[in-house]
């Protein structure tokens, strides 16, 4: 087990003095409930933490980075920065899943790819650097590996609306299609299709009909981009 966590310190580039810290942040509370740990022991002190630095830094670098934004933009913007499925979007990419400690039926179940738990223990591992390391390594975790492709991710997470406004800017139609469901419903994968004018521009698969649809949405704004 150490190694693992040895090896996701390696990914992120920090060494943790007190190694129980990160341990702690990789801890479900489906592991401590069926191990009959107390429930502080588990991740979400930390994520409670975590989701605090993680809205300072993020409301500090908009503040400087966009002088002539109002407040109300700011806010917008942020919150589609530190949303659940952009958070988890950035532990994918660490691949943050797999040093989880889960129950054995939160693993059963699909919990190390689930983004509610992926995303929590990205705030939570914010947290444990922060505790750690002091505002400076948690600053730094958060602008690598939060605060980079941010307009992508924008463009990502906004999707539906920003395919909305271009298809309505050239009079077109827009739905989107359930192709198919897969799996059991504690595991559902959603396959959907964008239409414009009836025709497929993008496909999506998600674990929630709305995530799927955002991901057939960002196909499609990458193909009408294509082909302008």
């Amino acid at each position: 087990m150490d190694n693992r966590f040895r090896e996701l310190e390696e990914k992120i580039g920090y060494t943790f003095r007190d190694f129980s810290l990160l341990k702690r942040a990789m801890m479900h509370s489906s592991y401590t409930n069926e191990r009959h740990l107390e429930k502080y022991k588990c991740n979400e002190r930390l994520e409670f933490l975590g989701d605090a630095v993680l809205e300072l830094v993020s409301s500090e670098y908009l503040f400087r980075e966009s002088p002539k934004v109002s407040e109300g933009e700011l806010t917008k913007t942020r919150a589609s920065m530190v949303c659940e499925p952009s958070l988890a979007q950035c532990a994918r990419d660490i691949e943050l899943g797999k040093y989880l400690l889960l129950g054995k039926g939160e693993e059963a179940t699909g919990g190390r790819n689930r983004d509610s738990i992926t995303s929590d223990a990205m705030e939570a591992l914010i947290g444990a650097i922060y505790l750690d390391g002091g505002f400076t390594n948690a600053k730094e975790f958060i602008h690598r590996f939060i605060l980079t492709d941010l307009e992508d991710k924008k463009l990502f997470y906004d999707s539906k609306t920003i395919l909305q406004e271009i298809v309505q800017a050239e009079d077109r139609d827009i739905s989107y299609h359930l192709v198919r469901e897969e799996g059991p419903d504690h595991n559902k994968s959603f396959y959907v299709e964008a239409l414009i004018g009836g025709v497929s521009f993008g496909s999506g698969k998600g674990r929630t009909k709305k995530a799927a649809e955002q991901q057939a949405a960002y196909e499609a704004i990458l193909k009408l981009r294509e082909h302008k």
